[in-house]
């Protein structure tokens, strides 16, 4: 009898592992944008801040974290967004994708547990961190100002 009491707990806890790793692989998510720029029919996909940097509607917008400065002429700041099981390198594409497609110049770009990408136009400036963390959340910051020029 003590022999089927384990025989059934070790078969109950194997099915409740299955189960809650199937519900794990099922959450993981993507920015829902093809490579080809085109929106998934009946799907918002993205909006603007700071006037023109597209940011996906997955992410969650953390306005106790961001700060924006605005002026007639110029809007500057640090946003922070966040998203719980979130595929990066699609995170990757989507920025690299649209920056590019809103005329910005990509610079450079590093990708590891925590990515950088750097871009530039005539008269600003944006670097994007991608941060992955070990909870299985992803913290991006989003920082745009002016491209500030060297005096002699």
């Amino acid at each position: 009898m003590r022999q089927n009491f384990f025989q059934e707990r070790s078969v109950t806890a194997l099915l409740l592992v299955s189960l809650l790793g199937m519900v794990w692989t099922s959450c993981s998510t993507t920015v829902k944008e093809r490579q080809s720029g085109q929106p998934v029919p009946g799907v918002v996909m993205s909006k603007y801040y700071l006037d023109n940097v597209r940011v996906p509607n997955e992410l969650n917008y953390k306005p106790n974290k961001s700060f924006i400065y605005e002026t007639p002429q110029f809007k500057a700041g640090i946003l922070h967004f966040t998203k719980w099981r979130l595929d990066v390198l699609s995170l990757i594409n989507f920025f690299i994708y649209n920056m590019e497609k809103d005329n910005w110049k990509l610079i450079t770009s590093y990708s590891g547990k925590e990515s950088f990408l750097n871009f530039s136009k005539p008269d600003k400036t944006c670097t994007i961190r991608i941060i992955e963390k070990w909870t299985g959340t992803t913290d991006v910051e989003i920082q745009v100002g002016p491209l500030g020029e060297k005096k002699m």
